[in-house]
């Protein structure tokens, strides 16, 4: 059985955006959208719903409010977050109450679809009979083993050490600090879709920093960059990685 999902976002083209993604990744289905709190509120209420993609800026009541209204009301319903809030203060309120995921805008189809795939899999555990065990536990509450046996397990699934250590050698030995995804597979023998994967986990890592660049066509291009901390973050995913 597919899990349900509602879209809660006021701008209709982001929602139909939001809802292309969602009907790419297997497993979930589309239960409808809601473009504002108010209306949000009766749709949970008609039907059963399992997943909420909430925006945080809309008019009337913000997404924050109706979360927090929906946990008042003693709702379960799962949320992920997709907004353009990126302030701190508004991603620890979403977390405290209850919130699954935050993607921030704009994102990458990469992250989309390892939210989803990581919520599908705790949603499946979730409805198993048999007790958790402790990995399972683990599992569900993102917690690292800390072996260094287990030192990649903090990669998500699909991705892997060896490719992620040659995508950020490739990164170290650009010459500009500014690059794309093509700057990248130009060097890097790996597919453009792999690396895109990749540099999406990078972003959401803290690693680096991304932001849309528009062209002549008005093509979207997204231009990377390697943070601050970026050099100290990489090392918890490749051994012996250094400056």
């Amino acid at each position: 059985m597919n899990i349900k999902v509602l879209i809660v976002e006021d701008d209709p083209m982001v929602a139909k955006f939001n809802r292309h993604y969602l009907e790419q990744v297997e497993g979930f289905e589309f239960a409808g959208w809601a473009s504002t709190g108010e209306a949000a509120v009766e749709m949970l209420a008609a039907q059963v719903i399992d997943l909420v993609l909430l925006d945080i800026y809309m008019p009337r009541t913000s997404g924050l409010q109706l979360l927090s209204t929906l946990r008042e009301k003693g709702s379960s319903v799962d949320i992920i977050v997709i907004s353009a809030a990126s302030d701190k203060a508004s991603i620890r309120k979403a977390l405290q109450l209850g919130a699954v995921d935050y993607l921030i805008k704009p994102f990458e189809f990469a992250r989309f679809q390892a939210a989803l795939t990581a919520y599908r899999e705790d949603y499946t555990l979730m409805k198993q009979q048999e007790p958790l065990s402790q990995q399972q536990l683990d599992k569900l509450l993102r917690h690292p083993l800390g072996t260094e046996e287990d030192k990649t397990a903090a990669l998500p699934k699909g991705l892997s050490e060896g490719t992620l250590e040659s995508i950020w050698n490739t990164i170290q030995q650009l010459e500009r600090p500014i690059f794309s995804t093509e700057d990248i597979t130009e060097d890097a023998p790996i597919s453009r879709i792999s690396v895109r994967k990749y540099l999406a986990f990078l972003k959401d890592a803290g690693v680096l920093d991304m932001e849309i660049s528009y062209g002549a066509v008005g093509r979207p291009v997204y231009m990377y960059t390697v943070t601050p901390v970026g050099h100290d973050i990489i090392t918890k995913y490749i051994s012996g990685s250094s400056r």
